[in-house]
């Protein structure tokens, strides 16, 4: 492989966490309505946005046993 080809297969990656992340952020925002701006999930560590994954996750789990409502 030559070297722009490794080149542009490394930006095409560093685009695709790049979107993951912008993608996850607003998904906590939305979870946690308004109480997490866009910036101040932007400025979180990758060891933070895995706690609050799992925060929102076990809140939907538990959501959908008790049987309320979650919007």
């Amino acid at each position: 492989m030559s070297d722009s080809a490794q080149i542009l297969e490394y930006v095409t990656e560093l685009e695709n966490d790049a979107k993951s992340i912008r993608n996850q952020i607003l998904k906590f925002c939305w979870h946690m309505r308004g109480g997490l701006t866009y910036n101040e999930g932007m400025a979180l560590s990758y060891s933070e946005r895995e706690q609050i994954a799992e925060l929102v996750k076990e809140n939907l789990e538990t959501t959908k046993k008790s049987g309320l409502p979650y919007f």
